[in-house]
Formats: C-alpha cells, structure tokens, sequence
C-alpha cells in the first residue's frame, strides 16, 4: 500500500487549470520534497490532495482510504502567511488543538493530552514559551509551533507547505531534524520545497511538478539536470561543471551535486 495515491488530479480557478492529469504515488515512509517553479501549484497540489479545494476532479486516496478528518491519518503544516498570528492565542494551546482528532472538538483537553501537547513544544525546543502569545513569537518560534502541533495529532502521513521560508538556521536544522525522525518511525512526509541545494540531503523522494508531474521517485533518480531543466522549463542553468550549481533565472543560487 502507498501512503498517497492521486489518479488523474485536475484542479482549476475559474477558468485557468492550475494543476493538470495529475498521477502520483508516493510509498508509506518516505520524506517527500516537491519541487518546482513559483506557480507551478505545489500548495494547490496539497490543498487538493487534503480535499480543501471545491474545483477539483480525480481521485485520491491517504493509506488505501479516501480522506476522512476523523481518522487522524493526516497533520498539515500550513505556509505561515495562511495562519492569523493575532489570534489571541498562545503556543501550548495551538498545539493542543492538534489533538481534537482524539479528543473531539467539544470535550475539553485532560491531564495527559496538556502533557502530550508539553513533549511536543520540547522536541521543538519551544517549552518555555508554552504560555507565550503567538503573535509575541519570530517567524521561526511560530513555524515550531505550527510542527509541534501537527506532531500532537499523531499522523501517519505529514504535510508541510514551505516550512523552512523565513525561519533561521538552527530553526530550519531543528525542523528537518524532526521530520526525518518522522520518517524513521514509518511515517511519511511531503514537503513543499524551493532550495535545490538541500534537496540531495534532505529528500529521499523527489517530486518535480510543474502544473503536471514532470517526474516522481527516489531523489537520487528524479532529482538530475535534465528533469529539473523540463520542470523549470529551461530557465536554469549550470554555472560550472566542477561544483554543478544551479541558477534560476531570478538568480537564487542552488546545486545539484
């Protein structure tokens, strides 16, 4: 059984189809990285695949079953531009909301789910800021937050929409750190990714999407200059031959080793 399955995904805004045929498999324990182009419907594939979208045709399927939010197979880390950080909240109370999947909405949290959402802000090293506002909290102190609180649902399969944008680099050490902690436990993970350099390292699968699958499968297979100049659509090129790094043509410097 695939963690993922998506048969013939089309998704469309009014009358522009943002994402198109798409067919995707991907097997339970993998760390995923999809890759492409801005505007290429990275977040839009998420958002489809976790049925948040009404103008989408296809099928898809999370562990063999189609997607029901009272499973808890399913933890989703939204891009952090999504999220309202005025909500007058505060970090241990965000990630106690991951864990209404097991204790329902209208039932009030015990002793042990407090001490769950508690270890959770530790692995992410945010316990003395359990009572802190998230609006009081640096972009990468709310993405911990935001993991923590998917990691509090206890998922099986993770999703994770940019998590490394604006946050420093013990903060982005920390997350990968945690995720491939995820993938040794038999879980998978699919995470929306822009830094080619730290794909090799990161991903052990690899999604080339542009408003299509370019290609899928193992990173060290997918991820090659040929496939990644059809996802980019020409516009990378190769600096030198000795250290094979990467520039798109806005200039962000990435490399394919």
């Amino acid at each position: 059984m695939n963690a993922i399955e998506v048969s013939q995904l089309t998704v469309a805004y009014e009358n522009t189809t943002v994402l198109h045929d798409i067919n995707l498999h991907v097997p339970v324990g993998k760390l995923t990285g999809i890759i492409g182009p801005n505007g290429a419907g990275k977040s839009t594939l998420i958002k489809a695949i976790l049925n948040q979208l009404p103008n989408k045709t296809g099928k898809v399927e999370i562990l063999g079953q189609a997607l029901n939010p009272k499973n808890n197979l399913v933890g989703y880390v939204p891009q952090r531009n999504a999220v309202d950080w005025d909500f007058p909240t505060n970090a241990l109370d965000v990630v106690l909301m991951g864990r209404f999947g097991h204790i329902g909405l209208f039932h009030r949290p015990s002793a042990k789910d407090r001490e769950k959402a508690l270890n959770c802000l530790k692995s992410v090293g945010m316990e003395e800021f359990a009572n802190r506002s998230i609006g009081q909290l640096s972009g990468g102190q709310q993405q911990r937050v935001f993991l923590a609180r998917a990691l509090a649902q206890e998922a099986e399969v993770y999703f994770m929409d940019e998590p490394f944008v604006g946050v420093d680099a013990a903060t982005e050490r920390t997350i990968i750190n945690i995720l491939k902690q995820l993938k040794e436990k038999g879980k998978t993970v699919l995470v929306v990714h822009h830094d080619l350099q730290t794909v090799r390292d990161y991903f052990d699968w690899t999604v080339l999407l542009n408003k299509t699958i370019i290609s899928s499968g193992p990173t060290n297979i997918t991820f090659t200059e040929e496939k990644l100049q059809q996802t980019y659509g020409g516009k990378l090129f190769f600096m030198n031959e000795k250290n094979n790094k990467a520039v798109t043509e806005r200039g962000s410097l990435s490399a394919i080793r």
